[in-house]
């Protein structure tokens, strides 16, 4: 089959309009706090055989795109995630990513065994890919609630480790090389893979560090594109070490994101615009890969019942089996189970045995697509009223204040612009009484569409944008300031630190 420029063309015809379909639907999608990858996948449904007559049934490129896809995801996932907000939970969401992959696993493959009478292959398989909460669910989701550090660290480190055991059980099942092994035995090879990817991932991240602070790159763009590169070097080559990829491109790219990197804040932005391509084009093509034809009432009860099962069985028994040792509250352990967001990793996962040919595992293919669907327009919308109604927020700690950052190379500082917002009680306060660290100060205040350059008695009022300029070393300390004033006002201790 050859290809000239013409279906190129096309291709780039097609390409773009989805693209930018996809773009302004996120802006819908974020207004009713659901999940874009509800529609980009709707959007592969109505391209393919269905609707649009678009043909795809290539399940070995669905399956190499597919982990292409997540590798970029991931790569974002760490270089945007702070590591003192997951330092605190890291135990926790380390072992909800092994003891509680296990625990759901196990729960999932005896209800498919003997609930709706699949064959053990199928049913743990079907255990096996419904267990890991998705990356890219998670992050879009979790960001927008205000949340504790503790909560929300162990749910986005759990949603950046998790891949890497569901993987290794899912392709040993769907090659028929897991009885060759025993439980011992996989136990041992997840361990390796998880303990080699993590060291790999930490070796170049450091190393990459260390490297992009001494070069100097003709061009500020091609930093992006050298630690994007650095996170994918991290997969690709620990994979030929036979370790696991997926944990070692987040460790990696969790370790570039919180170094001191020349243009480090260009380098989040590219790697977010990076990461949206890849969900629309990965969610695209899963939508492509599936056929409403054929879905049949039994699928779709068993999608069903499959989804109760995992919600309000496998997944809370897992949160209780990691939670004890973490000193995790009865509402909390509650809304983490609740906060197991699926999306693409379990449709993903189910390409492995459809490019393994395994007997059943197109039905399987279509179980998990169809349970991924309902149960994310359950849990997706609902995850803030949820959290409100357990009281695990924290008024106005991801809202009190919006906090943006620009490098300011030559002197070492990142100037803050800062957005007091409805909630925060930086209404009212001087910016004397703000108190910052030496070092620091409030350079200029836009009001109204007006710049005022203020003194120590100019009060701040709501709606107002603070251009802050900070140290960097200091940075961390001048933000925790901002915040404290922000959500208990000018008699907000000094040394007082966020809760959580």
């Amino acid at each position: 089959m050859t290809f000239d420029a013409h279906q190129m063309d096309a291709v780039l015809l097609v390409g773009a309009v989805v693209t930018l379909v996809a773009i302004l639907a996120v802006r819908l999608s974020v207004r009713v706090g659901l999940p874009s990858l509800l529609v980009y996948l709707l959007m592969g449904v109505l391209l393919g055989e269905s609707a649009l007559g678009i043909h795809f049934e290539n399940f070995e490129a669905a399956h190499a795109l597919g982990f292409a896809a997540l590798v970029l995801i991931l790569a974002e996932g760490g270089l945007t995630t702070q590591w003192s907000e997951i330092r605190p939970a890291i135990g926790f969401g380390l072992s909800l990513a092994t003891l509680g992959v296990g625990v759901s696993v196990t729960v999932m493959a005896l209800g498919a065994h003997y609930l709706f009478g699949l064959g053990w292959e199928l049913s743990v398989l079907l255990g096996a890919v419904t267990s890991p909460t998705d990356a890219a669910a998670v992050f879009s989701v979790l960001r927008r609630v205000p949340l504790p550090r503790a909560l929300t660290g162990a749910l986005e480190a759990e949603s950046g480790l998790n891949d890497a055991p569901t993987v290794l059980l899912v392709t040993l099942v769907s090659t028929h090389s897991a009885l060759d092994h025993g439980v011992l035995g996989f136990a041992g090879i997840a361990a390796y893979e998880l303990i080699t990817g993590t060291v790999c991932g930490l070796a170049l991240g450091f190393g990459g560090a260390w490297v992009m602070r001494r070069v100097a790159l003709p061009s500020s763009g091609l930093y992006p594109l050298a630690v994007l590169s650095l996170t994918i070097l991290a997969y690709a080559g620990t994979v030929a070490l036979h370790a696991s990829g997926f944990a070692a491109v987040y460790v990696c790219a969790l370790v570039l994101g919180n170094s001191e990197l020349p243009h480090r804040n260009a380098t989040r932005s590219f790697s977010e615009g990076i990461a949206w391509l890849a969900q629309i084009g990965l969610f695209v093509m899963l939508g492509l890969l599936a056929s409403p034809n054929r879905l049949t009432l039994g699928h779709v009860v068993i999608a069903a019942v499959a989804g109760l099962l995992l919600t309000f069985v496998a997944r809370p028994l897992s949160v209780l089996a990691c939670a004890w040792t973490h000193r995790l509250s009865v509402r909390e352990q509650l809304f983490v189970s609740w906060a197991g967001l699926r999306g693409a990793v379990p449709i993903v996962l189910a390409t492995i045995p459809l490019a393994e040919a395994v007997d059943g595992s197109v039905k399987l293919f279509d179980i998990v697509f169809v349970m991924v669907v309902i149960y994310t327009l359950v849990t997706g919308p609902t995850l803030p009223w949820v959290a409100n109604r357990l009281g695990v927020t924290q008024r106005g700690q991801a809202r009190d204040i919006e906090v943006e950052a620009a490098p300011l190379e030559r002197i070492a500082a990142d100037l803050l612009q800062i957005n007091i917002t409805r909630r925060s009680r930086l209404h009212g306060v001087e910016v004397g009484e703000l108190r910052l660290p030496v070092g620091a100060s409030v350079s200029l205040v836009v009001r109204e569409g007006q710049t005022l350059v203020p003194d120590q008695r100019t009060v701040l009022k709501q709606g107002d944008d603070l251009l802050v300029v900070t140290p960097r070393k200091l940075r961390e300390q001048t933000e925790d300031r901002l915040r404290a004033v922000s959500r208990r006002g000018r008699l907000a201790d000094w040394l007082d630190q966020p809760p959580g």
